[in-house]
C-alpha cells in the first residue's frame, strides 16, 4: 500500500484507500475507479456503459460499502411506473391516514439498472432527484441524502426493446463511464480469485469493509474547492466547448452546463491526484467521459463511423494549451 505523510492531501489519501479496498472485490477497472470516485467527490451522476457481465453492479455496491452508504438497485423495464421508483402514498385503516411508501429511490447511491430499457415517462422521475435531490410524490416534496447519486447502466450492445434517453436527462450525468473487457492477465486474475472462492455476492467475506464517511466526503469537497485554477485555464476549458461545439459534425454539441462539469471534475480529479492546483492534463484526462454523452453526431457523420470521442479528441488536439 502507498505510504503517506501528514502533508498528504485528504483526497489522495481517501481514494488510494477506496482503490485498495475495491481490489478485493474488483480485478483491474482503474480508470473506472478513478472517474466514479470523481463523480462521487463532484457530487455528478454517472451513466456506466457496458456489456454484461463487465462487474458495473459490482463497482457500486463495492463504492456503497467502501464509503459506508446506503445502496439501493432498481431494474428498469418497459412497464415500470414512475411510482415504482418514487413511491406513493397508501392508506393506513388503523390510523385512518396516508403514509409515504417510499420507493428504492430513497437511497444514498441508486443503481438504475438498464436504465434505456424504461419508458420515457418512468426515465423523467430521475430528473428532479438528479438535478435537486428531492423528489415530488403528489404535491409533496420530500429532501433525499445530500450524498444521493444515481449509476445508471445501459447495454451498448442490445437495443431492442429500448428507449432513447432524453437529452435533458443526459445532460444531468456528470460523466458517462465506458466499462471495457479485462485485460488478459486481469481475466486470469479473476479466474484465479474465483477458483479460489470469490464470491461477488458476499463482500464482507471478501474482506471489503468501510474506509470513508459522509464526513469525509464532505472535508474532501472543501479540499476540492480550495484547488488553484488559472484564469488561462477556465478559458482553456470554455475554448475546448466552444470548439467542440462548432463541430460540423454535430446535431447538439455541449452545453454551457457541460463546461461547468467539465471544471467540477477537472478538479475533483486534480485532488484525487494529490494536486491543489489544476492543469491542463487533468482536463483532458476526464474531458471525453464529461462530454460524450452531450453529443449528438449527425447522421452522415455516424455512417463515416466518427464518435464522439472523436470529436472530442479533435477538439483537445486543436485547441492550444496554455502555459
Amino acid at each position: 500500500m502507498q505510504q503517506f505523510t501528514s502533508d498528504t492531501p485528504k483526497t489522495q489519501q481517501l481514494a488510494e484507500r477506496i482503490r485498495q479496498m475495491l481490489g478485493k472485490a474488483i480485478v483491474g477497472q482503474q480508470t473506472v475507479i478513478e472517474q466514479l470516485l470523481v463523480a462521487v467527490l463532484a457530487r455528478g451522476h454517472v451513466l456506466m456503459e457496458g456489456v454484461p457481465g463487465v462487474a458495473k453492479t459490482l463497482l457500486v455496491r463495492a463504492l456503497a460499502r467502501c464509503l459506508d452508504l446506503d445502496f439501493g438497485r432498481v431494474q428498469l423495464t418497459p412497464d415500470l411506473m414512475p411510482s415504482d421508483i418514487l413511491g406513493t402514498y397508501v392508506f393506513d385503516f388503523t390510523t385512518q391516514e396516508f403514509h409515504l411508501r417510499r420507493g428504492p429511490i430513497f437511497t444514498t447511491l441508486l443503481l438504475a439498472d438498464e436504465i434505456n430499457r424504461a419508458p420515457a415517462k418512468t426515465q423523467s422521475a430521475l430528473l428532479e432527484a438528479m438535478q435537486e435531490r428531492q423528489v415530488t410524490i403528489e404535491g409533496t416534496t420530500s429532501q433525499l441524502d445530500e450524498n444521493f447519486t444515481v449509476f445508471a447502466t445501459q447495454n451498448p450492445i442490445e437495443y431492442e426493446g429500448t428507449y432513447p434517453l432524453p437529452e435533458a436527462q443526459l445532460d444531468r450525468f456528470l460523466v458517462k463511464v465506458v466499462v471495457e473487457y479485462l485485460s488478459p492477465e486481469e481475466e486470469d486474475e479473476l479466474l484465479a480469485r474465483t477458483d479460489q472462492g470469490f464470491d461477488a455476492q458476499q463482500l464482507a467475506e471478501a474482506g471489503v469493509e468501510p474506509v470513508a464517511s459522509a464526513g469525509d466526503l464532505a472535508e474532501c469537497r472543501q479540499e476540492i474547492l480550495g484547488i488553484n485554477v488559472e484564469d488561462s485555464l477556465l478559458h482553456y476549458i470554455g475554448e475546448l466547448i466552444r470548439r467542440t461545439r462548432d463541430s460540423g459534425q454535430l446535431v447538439l454539441g455541449p452545453s454551457p452546463r457541460a463546461a461547468m462539469m467539465l471544471l467540477q471534475a477537472s478538479k475533483a480529479l486534480s485532488a484525487l491526484r494529490g494536486s491543489d492546483f489544476l492543469t491542463p492534463d487533468h482536463i483532458k484526462s476526464i474531458a471525453a467521459p464529461v462530454l460524450r454523452h452531450r453529443l449528438i453526431l449527425r447522421p452522415e457523420a455516424d455512417i463515416e463511423g466518427l464518435t464522439a470521442d472523436d470529436i472530442i479528441h479533435n477538439a483537445l488536439a486543436s485547441v492550444p494549451v496554455p502555459r
